[in-house]
């Protein structure tokens, strides 16, 4: 039986959990050898490769003759390649893997501020709700018991408040291009200005600390940064980003296991305590948990 296509965009958002796992562990052990906004280059530009392989493979070149998508392919840049990854990047080299991929959760608040509030839908009891779950569950891991909230978690914070936008941008160029052709387009317009802005930060490496963190850049680049977000574009082409963010839920508790095994780092109280709350929310501001029956 064939699978509808808002069945199709849940099994691409459940395919994609490991790599978004992944994604603050393998970053912040390429950190062993890189700067931040150095790695968050390389693995941009191993992206660009591997969509470019797969464009030319498919034969969608022609796509990038389209001036909208052009247009729509800067704004993706700006708020998902430049501003969230970068924010997200700098902010991993000042929190744990553990509690950027909690404070991440925050995306399906803000998601649900611009694509239903800022456009006018209804706000039920239950979104209220929710939404007040997932800024506890983040208040949670920001004051770590009340000793204070660090610089990493608020970067993290202001990630989340740039994604919207982009996957907004991305909703819209898929219908008219390929998420392969997309996401080339992103890659090879933010290398440059990554690499640009790890030059004003000071940031720099050598041929050699590239080569000793190879491996790492490959993976973030053709697992996370490109399979991961094939499955990503096309999952939102077919189901409401929100949803999307929802159904990505328990990433958390897997980036949670992944690090307690690889990098020695056991959650801690405050980690597991916000899961709850956040989960919470992001169900019921998709409408998959309710509080009151309907009349």
């Amino acid at each position: 039986m064939a699978l509808s296509e808002k069945r199709k965009g849940e099994w691409f958002i459940y395919s994609g959990i490991l790599f978004g796992a992944l994604f603050p562990i393998i970053t912040v052990l390429s950190y062993a050898a890189l700067p931040s906004l150095i790695s968050l280059g390389w693995s941009t530009a191993f992206a660009a490769i591997f969509f470019g392989l797969i464009v030319s493979y498919k034969g969608t070149w022609h796509e990038l003759r389209n001036p909208l998508l052009w247009k729509y392919g800067l704004y993706i840049t700006l708020f998902i390649s430049i501003l969230f990854y970068g924010l997200f990047f700098i902010g991993l080299t000042k929190t744990l893997p553990g509690n950027a991929a909690i404070i991440a959760l925050l995306e399906v608040f803000t998601s649900f501020l611009f694509f239903n509030v800022f456009r006018e839908e209804r706000i039920s009891f239950e979104y209220k709700v929710g939404a007040l779950l997932m800024i506890g569950g983040a208040v949670i891991v920001l004051v770590r018991g009340f000793s204070g909230v660090g610089i990493g978690d608020l970067l993290i914070v202001a990630a989340t408040m740039c994604a919207p936008v982009g996957n907004f941008f991305q909703q819209k160029a898929r219908d008219i291009a390929s998420s392969e052709t997309i996401l080339f387009l992103r890659s090879i317009l933010a290398v440059p200005v990554i690499f640009l802005l790890a030059f004003a930060f000071g940031q720099h490496a050598s041929y050699g600390n590239v080569a000793d963190s190879l491996f790492l850049l490959v993976v973030n680049g053709v697992l996370i940064f490109g399979l991961s977000k094939i499955l990503w574009v096309e999952a939102i082409h077919r189901i409401s980003v929100t949803k999307a963010q929802a159904l990505s839920s328990i990433t958390p508790l897997a980036t949670l296991l992944l690090a307690w095994l690889l990098l020695r780092q056991a959650p801690n109280v405050w980690q597991l305590t916000a899961v709850l709350p956040l989960i919470l929310g992001t169900l019921l501001l998709t409408d998959h948990l309710h509080l009151r029956k309907s009349k």
